[in-house]
């Protein structure tokens, strides 16, 4: 299995009327490729946040290869 990180992020609006770009969670998960990761850190961000769905709280979730693997 493979280690992936999966950050969730949510484009939300400043004081300053620029759009930006926040992380509201970053998970680290093991996997056997990054669409497994995806669906499983999905599960895990709920759970983590006692949410239905994480797609309320946040925009997308990006999956990237983790750096070190345990």
């Amino acid at each position: 299995m493979s280690r992936y990180v999966a950050r969730f992020m949510k484009d939300v609006l400043g004081a300053n009327g620029h759009e930006a770009e926040i992380c509201q969670r970053s998970l680290e998960i093991e996997a056997g490729n990054k669409t497994l990761a995806a669906d499983l850190a999905k599960l895990r961000f709920c759970e983590t946040e006692n949410v239905k769905e994480w797609s309320l709280h946040a925009d997308r979730v990006h999956v990237t290869d983790a750096e070190f693997s345990s």
